[in-house]
């Protein structure tokens, strides 16, 4: 079976309070090993890390994120550099961060961002990076502020901007997109860039696969994005699937183990 890893999903959020262990489950079954959880805000940090402690196939990510830029200050900034400063196991990545047009007080988004970019410049961590809307204003930023390395999260844009973040030394994350065949630049973008720059991701439990509209999405429907992926890149899905391993694992510095890769919990 592949070894998968879903390098963006909200596993701690509450949609997964009832039955987190049978979704993890679901998610085994696909050949799921490893999963990405990025925090989101700092009220939510201490129960993320909380549950990383439970289940040893998490890793995770703090950051503050556009969407609950309500609940924000700069202030925060600091408990993050706190938190950066004590390493933990399996914080892999400062994330998930960035800028969101539809969302409001674009100044302290930007702010916020820029200052979090540099944590992640300085404790030499990658940066798992949201936008919406904001791809163009995006890329100077993490040009001029952010690490080496990076994600921009749930890609959706030409070809020409994907490559501008690849070759900043940034991965796209793949998800649900692309199963939807109007996404045609998305899809054209992502059959074209290297494979070395591409790693599945599901932002469980939002972005549904097509046919999964309303629903709840889990990380067992990665399988859906991979079978498309296979279809867009012409390879086989054993290749495809080792090299995705490969790049996730890579991005995040997370060491593949000696044997197949999966992590129990």
């Amino acid at each position: 079976m592949s070894r998968l890893y879903d390098t963006h999903c909200h596993l701690d959020f509450q949609a997964f309070d009832d039955d987190r262990e049978q979704v993890l489950e679901n998610a085994k079954e696909v050949g799921l090993g490893r999963f990405m959880v990025p925090g989101v805000s700092a009220e939510q940090w201490p129960r993320l890390q909380q549950l990383v402690e439970q289940f040893a196939s998490w890793r995770f990510a703090l950051g503050l994120h556009p969407w609950f830029i309500e609940k924000h200050s700069l202030n925060q900034i600091d408990e993050l550099e706190q938190a950066l400063d004590k390493p933990k196991e399996r914080l892999l990545a400062v994330g998930e961060i960035g800028l969101d047009a539809t969302c409001e007080n674009s100044e302290l988004q930007r702010k916020l961002f820029i200052e979090q970019l540099k944590l992640a410049r300085q404790y030499r961590l990658p940066a798992i990076i949201h936008h919406r809307k904001t791809l163009e204003t995006t890329h100077p930023l993490v040009k001029q502020h952010g690490p080496d390395s990076g994600v921009i999260h749930a890609f959706s844009g030409s070809y020409e901007q994907a490559m501008k973040f690849v070759d900043c030394g940034y991965k796209l994350g793949v998800g649900g997109v692309i199963t939807y065949t109007r996404a045609k630049k998305t899809r054209e973008a992502i059959a074209k860039v290297p494979v070395s720059a591409l790693v599945l991701e599901t932002d469980s439990p939002d972005m549904p696969v097509c046919g999964y509209q309303g629903q709840r999405n889990e990380p067992a429907r990665i399988a859906k994005v991979l079978d498309v992926l296979v279809e867009l890149r012409d390879m086989s899905k054993e290749s495809l699937s080792d090299t995705l391993w490969q790049n996730s694992c890579e991005l995040f510095s997370d060491v593949p183990s000696a044997s197949s890769g999966h992590v129990s919990g």
